[in-house]
């Protein structure tokens, strides 16, 4: 024997007693689409602040040298983050721009904080979602390393954390942990290196080369040979 349930049957019932009455029943319609929150990315005014780079002697200090020029990064009106330098874009959705730390210098034995400005890591921004992402560039050392983007992809001189060392030429890409190809300058630490230890890298479209040099060094290039790694980006609108 076939068994009904009684729920479908109970609305028939009511369903057909409105009618009788003249009474037309409300028809259900689904739920509208949620809109797609969008999120309003933006940099803040410059501002100096107190800065000593490690190298900096007292014949070499100027005002370029003991300040550094930071920005606000703005998410739908909240402060997310220190920058410093000029922003580079990725995609038009996308762009990166470095990391600015205020950092507590003092001492086990200080009764006081000591707050100081340095340059830090880089960050990547999706101006679509607002979500802010840490990029892990392999072997950069903010105290040395100074990244030239092309695409999505870094050239700069990084610091091996191997036991051995060493001064190298970097070329790493955005999302990737793994350097897309790498080559030891020299060694590391150098007791009277040159500042600063490397020039900007240089990059070429076609094909696709980055030439990295340390400064009074012979150059590294390297040919680069991939796809952006940001072809497919989220679109989930969670900071």
């Amino acid at each position: 024997m076939q068994t009904i349930s009684s729920a479908p049957v109970l609305l028939l019932i009511f369903s057909c007693a409105l009618q009788a009455h003249g009474v037309e029943p409300t028809p259900v319609r689904p739920n509208p689409a949620k809109p797609i929150k969008t999120h309003a990315v933006t940099l803040g005014p410059l501002r100096r602040v107190p800065y000593t780079p490690p190298e900096t002697t007292p014949d070499s200090k100027d005002e370029d040298s003991t300040t550094l020029k930071v920005r606000p990064l703005f998410v739908d009106g909240a402060q997310k983050e220190w920058t410093t330098g000029e922003l580079h874009d990725v995609t038009d959705r996308s762009f990166t721009i470095r990391r600015a730390l205020r950092l507590n210098d003092a001492l086990p034995g200080d009764r006081e904080a000591h707050w100081v400005w340095q340059p830090g890591p880089w960050l990547m921004i999706d101006r679509v979602t607002g979500r802010v992402t840490a990029l892990h560039l392999p072997d950069f050392d903010p105290a040395v390393s100074n990244a030239v983007w092309f695409r999505d992809y870094a050239a700069y001189c990084g610091i091996a954390t191997t036991v051995k060392g060493g001064l190298l030429a970097v070329v790493a890409q955005a999302g990737v942990r793994r350097a897309v190809a790498s080559r030891q300058l020299g060694a590391w630490p150098q007791p009277s290196h040159a500042t600063p230890v490397c020039r900007p890298a240089t990059w070429q479209r076609l094909p696709m080369r980055a030439t990295i040099q340390a400064t009074g060094g012979e150059p590294v290039t390297f040919d680069v040979v991939g796809t952006s790694s940001l072809i497919e980006e989220g679109d989930g609108d969670t900071p």
